[in-house]
This record gives structure tokens, sequence and C-alpha cells, in this order.
């Protein structure tokens, strides 16, 4: 384009919901599973502001038969009157006008989630059709919309006895998730949960009305957070029987703790959430948490002469092994980064979570001195374990993604040094890694082999796991820190870390004992996106020249039914990747450009604790209840083995 081609002409103007049609990437993440669920989000939390507000006890989300979404509050209703700015109604105004609402200083709420305040405006801009109607005034409010735009003008009738609330119902647009909009019922009960627990007394109810028979479930949880940590730790053996809780208030902040020490277990579990929120890149709450354990507990303990004064003080890492804790906060002026608020920055919550659970955490442990023992002597072995595996744990340090100490032998290494390019594969066994090395694109993919199942980390100590051989050829090639200590991602040497195992039981149990390894060791590889489990077909259909491959039963027989009656075909079942020809390999699981992988996200922290204790865990009853109750309910054509 020349210079006279580019004018004022070029130059596009998007208004009103325009630029969230276009981009809708810059305002829900992504326009595939989790950013279809993230609309559901948007609503519900709009309704949970007003409970914070002290306005709504109960609220209603519901799965229509037609794939809708439905929420309906109990709160006071979204304003109807004139706006004077826009000359629209209050409702229309926060409808369709990005960053309109009523929590931006203006009154309406003292705390909110939805701080940028595009929530349901968004919703209304990526969806087909969206109908609202408001009970206030003792009428009925209702008004329809398609793709953002209203349709028709906002129509009252009187309806004096219904309660005040508001229901907004939605159907996603199909040209903006183009990959389906078909809602998980497990991811959405899974948030809705965890909102119950964080919002003490407020009654959810979880309806999906796809199913010939509706699923219902109410959420109500007066216990709140404290019900939260025993809820994850029920499969647990607890270290003490009463959780330790903190809840205050300081310069408008409200704070909330509940702590809970287990003794099967080797790490920590912490959640942290503001305004409802959760904040999985941590921030400055679970900052300033993490500091007051550290320094009271190596109070107490110097105090108690549990550590001598020539010894160092326990690491905090020690302290906090086997705790499961949640910590929430409610910030009048959150700072968080970005739309999908992964971290809080606001410094002034450091300093109040630390003086707020310092002098509660204090008083509960002088009171309590058998708590304090246990908590003080599984920390101390802890300190130990890990002293005693010093050396091996100084064999994984690395100084930088270049200079670091020797990468195992068996790594076959890609050439690029930039990591978000960078990717490594760990096989299982030298055939498939044979395959795999010849296989690849050496200028951006790594291969690791390794020798058979590594280490379960859920029930093993530190001194074990960094004697381990296969861990420290791991931990030394993805140039991990060490456990416990702050994620540092500017030292990972692949942001792409994909898990390539055999379509067998082994392969299926080796891939969970990595998957365990990185979600105990350091779970921010799993929070942040850089796992990936490899999907190589499991047969090869060969009709004449002409060949298929097919990833599971069900594609397999979906092609041969698509087949004449007469053809003549013939099937190679790959029961390793050791059997693939590396141009195969290549070709259907490694190549960017036909590959398919799935990345490991966790979307029910709480749930993916408690299958990782109950599946890799000490205990054996409840892993035989579990696979009792859904081992009959697998349907394994579904299944990639």
């Amino acid at each position: 384009m020349t210079t006279s081609d580019y004018g004022a002409q070029q130059i596009q103007v998007l208004e009103g919901l325009d630029p969230v049609r276009k981009r809708p990437g810059m305002y829900i993440g992504t326009t595939g599973p989790r950013g279809l669920h993230h609309l559901v989000y948007e609503v519900v939390d709009n309704s949970i502001d007003e409970a914070l507000a002290g306005y709504c006890t109960h609220i209603e989300v519901d799965i229509n038969s037609d794939g809708s979404v439905t929420i309906i509050d109990n709160g006071r209703g979204i304003p109807t009157d004139l706006h004077p700015t826009t000359g629209k109604s209050a409702l229309e105004t926060v409808m369709t006008v990005l960053h309109a609402g009523a929590k931006f200083g203006g009154g309406g709420y003292k705390v909110s989630g939805g701080l940028h305040g595009v929530g349901v405006s968004v919703v209304n801009a990526l969806s087909e059709w969206v109908n609202v109607r408001v009970w206030r005034d003792q009428k009925i409010h209702t008004q329809h919309y398609e793709k953002g735009i209203p349709v028709g003008s906002l129509e009252a009738s009187p309806d004096p006895n219904h309660p005040t609330g508001t229901s907004i119902s939605f159907l996603p647009d199909t040209d903006i998730f183009t990959v389906g909009i078909e809602f998980d019922y497990s991811t959405l009960s899974g948030r809705l949960r965890e909102l119950a627990y964080l919002n003490a007394g407020v009654q959810i109810t979880f309806s999906d009305y796809r199913p010939e028979e509706p699923h219902i479930e109410i959420y109500c949880y007066e216990g709140g957070i404290k019900e939260y940590v025993l809820y994850m730790c029920r499969q647990k053996e607890l270290l003490h029987q009463d959780v330790i809780y903190v809840s205050g208030e300081k310069n408008g902040v409200q704070l909330e703790v509940a702590l809970q020490w287990c003794v099967d277990a080797y790490s920590d579990n912490l959640l942290g959430f503001a305004n409802n929120i959760r904040t999985i890149d941590g921030g400055t709450h679970l900052e300033g948490l993490k500091t007051v354990l550290t320094r009271t507990m190596n109070n107490i303990a110097r105090k108690r002469n549990k550590i001598k004064d020539n010894e160092p003080n326990l690491g905090g890492e020690n302290i906090r092994e086997g705790l499961t804790g949640v910590i929430s906060v409610k910030v009048p002026e959150p700072e968080f980064e970005g739309q999908t608020k992964t971290k809080l920055g606001n410094t002034e919550v450091r300093g109040i979570v630390d003086s707020l659970v310092g002098e509660v955490l204090n008083e509960y442990l002088e009171f309590n001195p058998h708590v304090v023992e246990n908590i003080l002597e599984k920390a101390i072995q802890a300190f130990k374990a890990a002293e005693a595996a010093r050396h091996a744990r100084e064999l994984v340090r690395r100084k930088s993604v270049l200079e670091s100490s020797p990468l195992p032998g068996k790594l076959a290494d890609c050439s690029t040094r930039d990591p978000e390019e960078a990717e490594i594969y760990l096989v299982e066994g030298d055939s498939a890694g044979g395959s795999a090395k010849q296989g690849r694109d050496r200028r951006f993919q790594a291969i690791l082999p390794l020798r058979g199942k590594i280490l379960n980390i859920e029930k093993t100590d530190d001194a074990k796991i960094y004697k381990n051989n296969e861990i420290q050829s791991l931990i030394t090639a993805l140039g991990l820190g060490i456990k416990g200590e702050e994620f540092d991602d500017s030292q990972l040497r692949y942001h792409r870390i994909v898990i390539m195992t055999d379509a067998d039981v082994d392969g299926a149990h080796i891939r969970t004992l990595l998957l365990t390894f990185f979600y105990r060791y350091q779970r921010e590889l799993v929070d942040r996106g850089y796992i990936y489990i490899a999907c190589p077909p499991l047969y090869k259909v060969e009709r004449g020249r002409n060949h298929t491959y097919c990833y599971n039963e069900r594609e397999l027989q979906e092609h041969l039914h698509s087949l004449p009656s007469n053809a003549n075909y013939t099937i190679q079942r790959f029961k390793g990747l050791g059997e693939m020809m590396p141009v195969q390999l290549w070709d259907t699981t490694m190549n960017p450009e036909t590959r398919t992988m799935k990345r490991v996200e966790i979307e029910d922290a709480a749930e993916a604790d408690r299958v990782f204790t109950v599946l890799m865990g000490d205990r054996v009853a409840p892993r035989r209840e579990f696979i009792e109750i859904y081992g009959p309910k697998l349907n394994l054509i579904d299944l990639d083995i």
C-alpha cells in the first residue's frame, strides 16, 4: 500500500460492542472452552457482588435444554431508570456499554470481583441472544438483545408480589465460539461450589436440564472456607482436628484464612482468592501469608528450644509441608493483572495479612501447645530430609537458561535457546526415544527418554526425590528450581513440556506419575499451561495406497463404517510408540501443522488435589472406593487406551 492509498478512510473506528466481537480474546482470554465458561462466571460474579453487598442470599444457575444458560438472583435488580450520560435506561447502558457499571467508586459496591465492568456487556456481545428480566419497584422489566444489539425498548409491567432480583438468559454465539457451545457440568459445578465456600451462607442452586432427568445440586456452606479446607482434606490424615481460622478487617480489607496440616502429605496446597477470584499466579495476599507463617513458626520453635541458637531457621517450604489452606481477601480497590485477574498486586494487602494472621496465629498456638508440637515436628523432619538431600539438590540448581549444571547425557536437546519456541517430549524407554529422536525437528524439539516408572512423589519425602536418578534428570533437563521455592519461569528451558507415553495401561500409569510429579513438585507448571499430553494414533487403516490414522476406538469404527461394504483394508494397532516409524511419529504426533495435543489445565483445584491424594496416596481404602464407584461408569471406547 502506497502513502497515497493510506488515508483517513483506512482508519477503522469500532463502536459499542464491536471491539468485543472483533477481538473476543482480549476480554475472555480465549474462544475455546475456557472462554465459553467464562461467560457464565461473569454473570454469576455480578450476583455474588450483590451478595457481598448484603442484598443477595440465593443464586440459581440453569443450563437449559437448548444449551442456553440462565442466572437468577434475589438481589436488588439492575437499575432501570434513565441514565444521565447515555440517555438510555441504566439496564441498557450496563448491557451495551463497555466499562459501565456500579464498580468504579460510584457507591454501588464497596467490594467487587467484577472490577472492570465489562462482564455482562461482553456476555451480551458474544451471545446469539440475551433475555434480561429485572424485578424492582414492584414491576418486571424485560428486554431482548441479539448479538449485543437491543431488539425493542425496555418494557415494564406490574409484578407486585415478586421479590427483587435479576434474571439473565443467554445463548453463546457459534460465530464466535466455533469449537462448540457445549457447557461442561463438572467445570461449572466446581466453580459454583467454590463460590459457595467463599461466601458463607449464600445458597447456589445449579441445575442441568439437558438430560432426560435434570441434574440439580445445591451448594450452601455456613462454615465457609473452614468447610472448604476440610473438603480438600477429607481423604487425608489430619495432623490436628480443628481448622485454624482467622478472620478480620483492617483499612477496609476483609480477610479470611483457614489452615489445616495433614500427616500424609509432603507438599502444600494453598489457594488464594481476591474478591472471590482465584489468583492462580499468587499475589501480595499469599506472600503475606507465607511470610507470617514462616516467621511465627520459627519464633515459636526457638522459644520452645526446637531450634538451637546456632542452627538456621526452618524454611518456609518445611513449615508448609502437608499444609492445606485457603486465604480469601476482599479488597475495595483491587489491582489485578489484566482482565483474567490471575495475580493480586495491592502492596498494602501484604502487611494487613501479616498483621491479622500473626496476631491470631500466635494466640491460637499458645493455647494449643499439642498442635504446635505436631506442626513443628513435621516441619523439622522436612528440614532434615531436605538437608540430607542438599547435595543432590545442588545438582539441579541452574544459574540461567544457558549456564547450568551439566545436562543429562540421554537428553537429545534442541538447537534453539528461546524457551518460548522450545518443546521437550518426555517418552518412556529407549525404543520410543529412538523413534522420537529420528522423527523430531531438531531446531525446537528436545527428547528425554525415561527408564521405566518414575518415583511416586505423592508419598515420598524430599530426600528420596532428589536421590532418584530419573527425577534428577527430569529436573535438570527442564531447568526446574527447588521444590517449595518461588517459581521462576525465566529458568525454564522449554515452554511446552509434552508427556508422550504408550497407549496402554503402563503408559497411562507413567503419565499419571509424571502429572503427579509436576502437580506436587512445581504446580505453577500446570497452572501456567506449560504441561501437554501428546495424542499419538492407536490405529492405521490401509486401503490400497491410501491410509488413515485413527486416534481412538470410536474414530476407527466411524472410519470403517464410511468405507464401502466390499472394501479391502488392513488395520495396524500401534501397541507402543516404538512400533511407529520416525516419519509416522512426526506426521501424526509431533508435527505442529498436523498434531493434536491436550494442554493440562486445572479448573477445580480442590477436586484435583483430592483426586491426586486418592489415586496416588498411601491410603488404600479411598482408592478402592474410587475405583468401585467410577470403574463401572467408564466407557472404554472413549478412552485413548
